[in-house]
């Protein structure tokens, strides 16, 4: 049950479902039926987490999460789901650290490069640019096949005023991911969170978006 919650996470989190939100939810109900006969469960915790980061409750999911590394220290993707979540909360700040504690415990993981993408998501927040740039292009070299790394490598290039680089970035990005657009963007990322330092930190990335040449629609 936990297993299929996990797909059904990912089908959220992805957009691979018609409705993510049903998705979540469903992975949700899954999730707390297993943990209420095996409340111990570590990756159940950890997907439970992963599912209210999601789902605009980053602080319980980052609770859950830190739940599960309490259950076991080794559970190197709830450290990297914590690195997301505060993002969520307005601490991009801490996002690195996080990150780098997951790829210490699990330097080979499988969604390392979803790591690296949200540690260039919380460096582009900052205002970062030139570290948003060598993490985006480590997850890159990870997964060529991930486009939110190629787009968030084009806000940072575009931003650094390398414009040639970030419309080929925002190209690559595109031939992945083809409806990928400015409101598109702005509509995901402000579904996620209502904090207002996050959403504050928001605008210079969405214009280096449309520096780079992504579609408005």
């Amino acid at each position: 049950m936990i297993g299929l919650a996990g797909v059904e996470a990912i089908e959220g989190v992805n957009s691979f479902a018609a409705d993510p939100v049903a998705s979540f939810a469903a992975a949700e109900a899954k999730l707390i039926e297993a943990l209420s006969s095996v409340p111990d469960h570590v990756v159940g915790h950890m997907w439970l987490g992963l599912v209210h980061i999601w789902t605009k409750r980053a602080a319980e999911g980052i609770a859950k999460c830190e739940h599960a590394l309490a259950l076991d220290r080794n559970v190197a993707r709830a450290e990297g789901a914590i690195g997301f979540g505060k993002i969520l909360i307005g601490r991009a700040e801490e996002a690195e650290a996080h990150v780098a504690e997951a790829l210490r415990r699990s330097p080979r993981d499988t969604v390392a490069f979803v790591w690296m993408t949200h540690v260039g998501l919380a460096k582009n927040l900052l205002g970062s640019w030139e570290q948003a740039v060598a993490w985006c292009r480590r997850a890159i070299e990870a997964n060529r096949n991930y486009p939110r790394a190629y787009f968030q490598l084009a806000v940072a290039l575009a931003q650094l005023g390398r414009l040639d680089e970030a419309h080929s970035s925002v190209t690559a990005g595109i031939a992945i991911h083809p409806t990928f657009s400015l409101s598109r963007a702005h509509a995901d990322w402000t579904a996620l969170s209502d904090d207002p330092t996050y959403l504050g930190q928001l605008g210079p990335v969405l214009e280096g978006l449309r520096k780079a040449g992504v579609p408005e629609q």
